[in-house]
C-alpha cells in the first residue's frame, strides 16, 4: 500500500471494519467502504470508479470479490478478512508515527446511495473528519466519556461508522450485534447487558426497535441519546418512540457530503405534546455550520418561504471524486445544495418539505409528498406510507399513495379518503390508493421512490 491509495472494503460489521479504517489512515490511504447489502455489479462499479489499489473482502462474498477484480484493473492487492486478516494483524508491528497527511488530504470516499443515478464518491478529508468528531460530541452526545457505551445497529460503512469515531475519541465502548441483520430482541438484550448509553439509528430502525415487544422486557433506562437521521421520522412514529424510550431522542439532518452536520434537534426540543415541540422541524444549525434557504437563482429567501436548503462550513466535503461537473452543480454560489426543499422559521428552526425531486405539480399547484404521508400515517392501521407523483390526463400529475397496513387491521381506500377529510386540502389528495405488503428500500433503509414509481407503472401495463 502507498500513500494516497484507495482501499475498498466490502464486509459485514466487525472489528475488522474499524481496523481497516484506522490502518488505511495510518498509512495515508483513503478508506472506501461499501454497504454490504450491495450486489456484485454495484460493488464492482465502486471499485472501478474509486480506482482502488487494495480490495479487502469478507470471504462470504466471493461473487462480489470476483466482480470487483474483473472490473478494476487498478487493484494490485487482495486481502480476505478472517484467518488471513487475523494473521496480518498478529504479525504487524506498531508504527512509530502515522503517515504525514494535511488537513485537506482525502480520508474517506463516502458513496451516495445512488437514488438519482450512479453513486458518487464524496471526498471526506482528515480535517473535515476532525471537525465532525468534535461537532458530534458537542451537538449530538454532549458529556460522552470513557464510561459510555454505544450500540451499532446500522452498517459501519456509512453513518454508523462516523458515529463510532466520537466513541473512539472519548474511549467509549462500541458494541456490535452478532449478525448482519437487525435483531430487535438481541439489540434490547445488549442495551440491558452493557448499559448502553447511546446509539445511532435511521427512522426505519428506530421505529422497528420501539414497536418490538422486547422494548418492554429489557431495561433501557441507561440510554441517554438515541440518535436518528437519514430520512424523515413521521410524527406518529416519533410520538410512539418517545412514549417507549422517554426524552432521549436526538434528530439530526445531514447527508454524506456534509457528514451529517446540518442541523440538530436535541432531546429538550422533543415532546409528546405538539404545543411544546416544533413539530416537523429537524432543528437548528449545527455548531459552526451556516444554513440558508435559497432560490434557484442564488437568492437567499426570508423566513417561512420555501426553497432549497443549502449549507456551508467545515463539515462540507471537498467535492466528488473525478466528477467536477457534479461538484460544481452541488456547490454553486459558494454553498452546498442539499436537494431538499424547506424553510426556516423566525426562530431559526429548519423544516424540510421534501426532496426537490419528489415534488410534483398537480393542476398548477406544487404538492409535497411528505406532508401527505404525515397525514396518512395517522390513519388507524397504516404503518408505512409513500406518495409519488404520477402522470394524470386532467391534472398533469397526481399523487399515488402506496400504503402498508398492520396485518391485524383492515383498511380500504374509502377509509383513507374519509381520514383525509378536514386534514388535507383536496388538491393535495392522492387520486389513487394502493396497498402493498412492503415498500422497496435501499441498503440504507430509505424508501426508494424511484422504484415505487417503476413498480406502479409496471402494474398499470
Amino acid at each position: 500500500m502507498r500513500h494516497g491509495d484507495r482501499v475498498l472494503l466490502h464486509a459485514r460489521n466487525s472489528n475488522a471494519v474499524l481496523e481497516t479504517m484506522f490502518a488505511s489512515w495510518m498509512l495515508g490511504a483513503v478508506w472506501v467502504p461499501t454497504n454490504f447489502r450491495l450486489t456484485p455489479p454495484e460493488v464492482a462499479y465502486l471499485a472501478k470508479s474509486s480506482g482502488a489499489a487494495v480490495h479487502i473482502f469478507d470471504p462470504v462474498y466471493p461473487d462480489h470479490q470476483a466482480a470487483a477484480k474483473a472490473e478494476n484493473p487498478a487493484c494490485r492487492l487482495e486481502i480476505l478478512i478472517g484467518a488471513e486478516w487475523d494473521g496480518l494483524a498478529a504479525d504487524g508491528k506498531p508504527t512509530e508515527r502515522a503517515a504525514d497527511v494535511a488537513r485537506d488530504h482525502p480520508a474517506w470516499f463516502f458513496y451516495t446511495s445512488g437514488t438519482t443515478g450512479r453513486p458518487k464518491a464524496g471526498v471526506l478529508t482528515h480535517g473535515q473528519m476532525e471537525y465532525v468528531i468534535c461537532n458530534h460530541l458537542c451537538d449530538l452526545m454532549p458529556g460522552t466519556t470513557e464510561h459510555d457505551v454505544s450500540l451499532v445497529v446500522a452498517p459501519l460503512s456509512h453513518g454508523a461508522g462516523i458515529h463510532a469515531l466520537p466513541q473512539v475519541a472519548r474511549g467509549a465502548a462500541t458494541v456490535l450485534l452478532s449478525g448482519e441483520r437487525l435483531d430487535c430482541e438481541e439489540a434490547w438484550q445488549l442495551v440491558e447487558r452493557h448499559r448502553v448509553t447511546n446509539m445511532f439509528t435511521v427512522p426505519t430502525i428506530l421505529t422497528m426497535l420501539a414497536r418490538h415487544d422486547a422494548v418492554d422486557r429489557y431495561d433501557h433506562s441507561s440510554l441517554r441519546y438515541v440518535i436518528y437521521a437519514g430520512s424523515p421520522l413521521y410524527r406518529a412514529d416519533q410520538k410512539y418512540a418517545l412514549s417507549k424510550l422517554g426524552p432521549v431522542l436526538v434528530q439530526y439532518f445531514g447527508m454524506g457530503e456534509v457528514t451529517g452536520n446540518i442541523t440538530v434537534l436535541p432531546p429538550s426540543l422533543h415532546s409528546l405534546d405538539d404545543a411544546e415541540m416544533p413539530v416537523g422541524s429537524c432543528g437548528f444549525p449545527r455548531t459552526g455550520m451556516d444554513v440558508t434557504i435559497m432560490d434557484t437563482d442564488g437568492t437567499h429567501l426570508p423566513p417561512d418561504v420555501t426553497g432549497e436548503i443549502c449549507v456551508r462550513g467545515p463539515g462540507v466535503f471537498a467535492g466528488y471524486h473525478n466528477n467536477p461537473e457534479a461538484t460544481e452543480a452541488a456547490t454553486r454560489f459558494g454553498w452546498f445544495h442539499t436537494g431538499d426543499l424547506g424553510h426556516v422559521d423566525a426562530r431559526g428552526l429548519v423544516y424540510i418539505t421534501g426532496r426537490a425531486s419528489d415534488m410534483y405539480i398537480s393542476g398548477g399547484s406544487n404538492v409535497y409528498p411528505r406532508e401527505i404521508e404525515e397525514v396518512l400515517l395517522t390513519c388507524p392501521g397504516v404503518v408505512e406510507a409513500c406518495v409519488v407523483g404520477m402522470p394524470h390526463e386532467r391534472w398533469g400529475e397526481s399523487g399515488a399513495a402506496v400504503l402498508v397496513t398492520d396485518p391485524g387491521t383492515k383498511v380500504d381506500e374509502a377509509q383513507v379518503f374519509i381520514h383525509l377529510e378536514s386534514r388535507l386540502a383536496k388538491y393535495k389528495w392522492p387520486t389513487r390508493v394502493v396497498f402493498w405488503r412492503e415498500l422497496p428500500k435501499s441498503g440504507y433503509g430509505k424508501v426508494t421512490k424511484r422504484e415505487v414509481k417503476r413498480m406502479l407503472q409496471e402494474r398499470e401495463e
